[in-house]
C-alpha cells in the first residue's frame, strides 16, 4: 500500500489454512518431527532440568544476539550473571553482554509466564520489554509497539529504497490481531511446524517493534513449541541455522510477502528444525555423559552430596562464588571454599580472579557447550 511519496509498505495476508506440500518437503517435515521428539526425548531421561536447557540457551543467547551484531563471550555472559561486569561498566563491553544476558532472562520469564497466561501478544511485548532492559534503548519503546514507521534496508539506506517495509501502525495493529487469533487457531488444522513456520514469518512481516523484532521472533519459536506441548523446556533453537543461512533465510521470507512461495519457506523452515534439533541432541548426549563423569568423579569423596549439589548448580550457571555456594549448599562460608577447592582438585571448576577474596569460579567445560559453534548438516 502507498504511505509516502513514491514508498510502499506490505501488509501481509492472514495465514493461509493449509499449505500443499510437495514429496520432499513432507520427507523434511518427518525428518524434522523425529529429530524433535527425540531431543524431547532425550531431556526427559535427566533428573536435573537444568542439565541441557540451560548451556543450550545460554548458547542461543549468543548466538541470537550475534546475528544484530551484538558480540560478547559464554565467559563475560556468565560473569554478568554473577554481577561481574566486564570491562568498564559503561562500555560497549558490558552493554553488549547485557544485551546477551536480556536474552537469557527474557526466554525465563517466557517460560514462567506461560504458566500463568497463553502465549499472546501481552506476553510478546512482556518479552520485549525484558529485552531491553538495562541497555539504555529508551528510544525503542520496551514493550511498546512501535509508533513510527520502520523499514529494513542496508544502513544508511533511504525508505524509498529499502528491501522491505512492513504495514503502517494501523495495518500493523490489525495485522497482529490476526496474528495473535492464528497462533492457536492455526494449530488446529495445520502440522504444528508447519503452522509454527507460517508463525514466524507472519511476526517477522509485521515487525511491530521498533527494534529487536528478530530477537523476539527467535525467542517465540521454543516458547511456542512449549506453549503446545511439543517440549517441556525451551531446547530447539534457531539462530545458529537462521545465522548459517542468513542469505537464504531472508530472501525465503522476502518470497512469501513478494510471490506467495509459502512451500519454499515451510520447506526451509522445517529443514532447519531438523537439523538443529539434531545438533541439540548431541550436545545434550555430550552433556549428560559430562554430568555423569563428574559425578562419579566426586561420589568417593566424604561430602559427595554437597559436591554433586554443586555440579548440578554449575549445569544451571558455570560460574559460581563461595557466597553462593554457601547459600545453595546451607553450609558456613569455610566449608563452602572447602568444597569449591575439590571441585577445582578434580578440574570442574577454575578460579579466574586470581584474588583471595571475592574468588570466581568457572566450569570451562560446561562453558565450552555455550561456546560452541553448531554442527549443522
Amino acid at each position: 500500500m502507498p504511505i509516502g511519496q513514491g514508498e510502499l509498505a506490505f501488509v501481509p495476508e492472514p495465514m493461509p489454512t493449509a499449505v500443499a506440500l510437495d514429496a520432499p518437503t513432507q520427507r523434511l517435515l518427518s525428518e524434522a518431527d523425529y529429530a524433535l521428539g527425540r531431543l524431547a526425548g532425550a531431556a526427559g531421561r535427566v533428573v536435573n532440568p537444568y542439565l541441557i536447557g540451560q548451556p543450550l540457551l545460554r548458547r542461543e543467547a549468543i548466538l541470537s544476539s550475534r546475528i544484530e551484531g551484538t558480540q560478547t563471550t559464554p565467559e563475560q555472559l556468565v560473569l554478568l550473571e554473577l554481577g561481574i561486569s566486564p570491562q568498564a561498566p559503561d562500555g560497549p563491553e558490558a552493554a553488549d553482554t547485557q544485551e546477551v544476558l536480556n536474552y537469557v532472562l527474557a526466554m525465563e520469564l517466557g517460560l514462567r509466564r506461560l504458566g500463568e497466561i497463553p502465549l499472546s501478544l501481552r506476553l510478546v511485548r512482556e518479552l520485549h520489554a525484558a529485552l531491553l532492559a538495562d541497555v539504555r534503548a529508551a528510544r525503542d519503546r520496551p514493550g511498546q509497539l512501535r509508533d513510527v514507521q520502520n523499514y529494513i534496508s542496508v544502513a544508511g539506506t533511504s525508505l524509498l529504497l529499502a528491501r522491505y517495509v512492513p504495514p503502517p501502525m494501523p495495518e500493523m495493529k490489525e495485522a497482529l490481531e490476526r496474528w495473535e487469533e492464528d497462533l492457536h487457531r492455526g494449530a488446529e488444522h495445520l502440522p504444528l511446524l508447519v503452522h509454527l513456520a507460517l508463525s514466524h514469518y507472519q511476526f517477522e512481516a509485521i515487525h511491530p517493534f521498533r527494534d529487536r523484532n528478530g530477537r523476539v521472533g527467535r525467542l517465540l519459536i521454543p516458547l511456542t513449541l512449549c506453549a503446545q506441548g511439543r517440549l517441556e523446556q525451551p531446547l530447539l533453537y534457531m539462530s545458529a541455522y537462521f545465522e548459517a543461512h542468513r542469505r537464504e533465510y531472508v530472501d525465503r521470507l522476502l518470497r512469501v510477502s513478494t510471490h506467495g512461495d509459502w512451500l519454499g519457506w515451510v520447506s526451509f523452515f522445517v529443514r532447519g528444525v531438523a537439523e538443529c534439533a539434531s545438533d541439540g541432541l548431541v550436545l545434550a548426549q555430550q552433556l549428560i555423559d559430562l554430568r555423569e563423569r563428574y559425578l562419579a568423579q566426586v561420589r568417593p569423596a566424604r561430602s559427595a552430596g554437597a559436591l554433586a549439589r554443586l555440579v548440578d548448580e554449575l549445569f544451571r550457571v558455570p560460574s559460581i562464588t563461595i557466597g553462593r555456594a554457601t547459600e545453595l549448599l546451607g553450609a558456613t562460608p569455610a566449608s563452602a571454599s572447602a568444597n569449591l577447592a575439590k571441585l577445582a582438585q578434580l578440574g570442574v571448576v577454575a578460579e579466574v580472579t586470581g584474588r583471595q577474596r571475592n574468588q570466581v569460579f568457572v566450569a570451562h567445560e560446561i562453558l565450552a557447550f555455550v561456546g560452541r559453534e553448531a554442527r549443522l548438516a
